[in-house]
């Protein structure tokens, strides 16, 4: 009775300390994600407060918060939709693919962690922050700029590059040998396949069978598809997540819409728990010395992040500054660089890898919103001081040159 009492206390005052992060962070416009992983940091091993009773139930409602955004991730993009990006756009990712996910590759075989945690820094590094990028385009104002479809088609890359990466990142943390990472493998991709394949043919019917005019039963019934297909998904060693993400591919129309503002309180919820989850198991002592690393890592990445939004947009024809504008906007790591970082950590592959994704993360979630707003106009006035001084020099009168000295005894000078 007395252990209910403190888990109660302890998950209660959990959920209200978010509640009052997030309205803090609302206030000044910005993402909570770095409030949340903080949070962690402070209640967790070696913080000023470690949590006990609900520390257990905390771990399952990470899950659950991971499970939720994929498939929030999922409805928002038909199957469709996300073919018509592999074709047109499926070079803007192969560049983002690789000037993102080379760099924390490079990284952790630098500081000697192996070629396992290398593949799992590097998707760190890789994937943007979907939830971030879409709250920073809203609160600027930018949802209907022509660079606008170029940031959303590399998002929608980078997230069905997730059902591919996902399920190879959990059979190398397993250890699986080469015979049966492959295995893994090609189920996942005959799954993803075949969901994708069911969702262009027969999407309509599978949101029919789903659909239902009673919010309750529509949210119990998502809701429940979702949690057992991210199990199947997990028992066959392909990712609960991507399994998550597959149904959400597969709902399409009303019930799509229905079920993502039925839902979204749940995931804000449970993501939020996960974001601490991930915070209560990393020791707030072990960032300092990786600290360095991650600030290195972070400025290369915001570089590239920028060249690829940049490269990607003067490839759709978009003008200089809206190129720039696509490059600062892509900048923000967050929700997914945890997600696949915190697949690491429970495999317990490289103690250190924990604290730098999180360091990681706190730097690029909040520079992210910022290179999204101040990047054009920053390159805007480098190149208007540049055109400035070229036309100055232009302009300069040229040295006259110097009048030739009588040199000898001429005539004038003879005595």
């Amino acid at each position: 009775m007395h252990s209910s009492a403190v888990f109660l206390i302890e998950f209660g005052a959990i959920i209200l300390g978010l509640g009052l992060l997030g309205r803090f962070a609302g206030r000044f416009q910005f993402s909570p994600i770095p409030l949340y992983l903080l949070a962690g940091l402070a209640f967790g091993e070696g913080g000023l407060l470690p949590l006990g009773a609900s520390e257990e139930f905390v771990a399952i409602g990470a899950e659950i918060g991971v499970i939720l955004l994929l498939l929030m991730l999922g409805l928002e993009y038909t199957a469709s939709d996300l073919v018509s990006n592999l074709k047109t756009q499926y070079p803007a990712g192969l560049v983002d693919a690789a000037l993102n996910a080379v760099p924390g590759a490079v990284m952790a075989l630098l500081l000697g962690w192996g070629p396992v945690a290398a593949v799992v820094l590097a998707g760190v590094t890789w994937i943007s922050s979907s939830g971030v990028i879409a709250k920073v385009l809203g609160d600027l104002g930018r949802l209907g700029n022509r660079e606008t479809p170029v940031i959303l088609s590399i998002l929608v890359l980078e997230d069905l590059s997730m059902a591919v990466y996902l399920p190879i990142v959990t059979a190398l943390l397993a250890g699986a040998g080469l015979a049966a990472g492959s295995a893994t493998l090609a189920i996942a991709l005959g799954v993803a396949g075949l969901v994708l394949l069911l969702a262009v043919r027969y999407g309509r019917h599978i949101s029919r069978f789903v659909s239902s005019d009673d919010p309750e039963k529509l949210l119990l019934v998502v809701l429940g598809l979702t949690l057992v297909v991210a199990g199947l998904a997990q028992q066959l060693q392909v990712s609960a997540a991507v399994g998550a993400f597959l149904v959400g591919i597969a709902l399409s129309g009303e019930v799509a819409e229905g079920a993502h503002n039925l839902l979204a309180p749940l995931r804000d919820l449970f993501a939020a728990v996960f974001f601490v989850f991930f915070g209560l198991h990393t020791d707030p002592a072990s960032i300092p010395p990786v600290l360095l690393p991650a600030l290195a890592l972070a400025v290369v990445t915001a570089c590239t992040k920028i060249a690829t939004g940049y490269w990607a947009a003067k490839r759709a024809g978009v003008s200089v500054k809206g190129r720039w504008r696509a490059g600062g906007t892509l900048v923000a790591r967050g929700e997914f660089s945890i997600v696949i970082a915190g697949l690491a950590v429970t495999a317990g592959i490289e103690p250190s890898l924990g604290p730098m994704a999180t360091a990681y993360v706190l730097i690029l979630v909040i520079v992210g919103p910022l290179t999204a707003r101040y990047t054009e106009p920053l390159a805007t006035w480098i190149a208007q001081r540049r055109t400035a001084s070229a036309v100055r020099q232009e302009s300069k009168p040229a040295p006259e040159e110097p009048s030739k000295a009588i040199q000898g005894n001429g005539p004038a000078g003879s005595a």
